[in-house]
């Protein structure tokens, strides 16, 4: 009993952000399965999304976050030597970054993971950013609110915006704020 009372006062480790590289590819590829298990039940137009016959889920976002375009940049998130989430970013290049898909494992959320790891992605580039949920994920909606209202307090905003090419889906929601100095101070890639 003594060794639990000690063990449950220490902290955790705290969260490590880093730009993620092509050796990292497999083990953001599993926790993307975990993301996509996670969304699945946030289906579209009210059906879930299932798994392709393989057992995978689309995966054009991971793609394009290991391409090397310039647009794009990934990012894991480690506690200790434990991967706990990652980000993929695009829009680098233009005047407004998207936090395109962000995910924290079930095991590190409700402890600030998600709040330090979404700081620390976007102090890598002030600017504008914005990022999209669905109304029907309850858990999205509170975290980014809570975001938009911690990182840019009375300053951010909310709008419904149709999903491109995907007619009769319910409008996604979009976070926008403005986080850091007025304009760009270095790259994304934290380098």
């Amino acid at each position: 009993m003594t060794s639990f009372a000690a063990s449950s006062t220490t902290s955790p480790p705290p969260v490590h952000v880093r730009p993620a590289t092509p050796a990292d590819r497999p083990t953001v590829e599993r926790l993307w399965l975990m993301f996509r298990h996670d969304m699945s039940e946030f289906g579209s137009g009210g059906e879930p999304q299932l798994p392709d016959p393989d057992g995978s889920f689309r995966s054009e976002r991971l793609e394009s976050a290991f391409s090397g375009d310039a647009d794009w940049a990934p990012y894991l998130f480690l506690r200790g030597d434990r991967p706990v989430g990652f980000a993929f970013v695009r829009g680098i290049a233009g005047p407004t970054r998207v936090l395109n898909s962000f995910f924290v494992v079930r095991g590190a959320r409700r402890g600030g993971v998600g709040m330090r790891a979404v700081r620390d992605v976007v102090a890598r580039c002030p600017g504008e950013w914005e990022v999209a949920f669905q109304d029907g994920n309850p858990g999205a909606v509170a975290f980014w609110r809570r975001v938009g209202e911690e990182l840019a307090p009375g300053e951010w905003g909310e709008e419904r915006r149709p999903v491109p090419g995907r007619v009769g889906l319910p409008p996604d929601v979009w976070i926008s704020f403005r986080y850091g100095g007025a304009g760009r101070t270095g790259g994304v890639g934290g380098v």
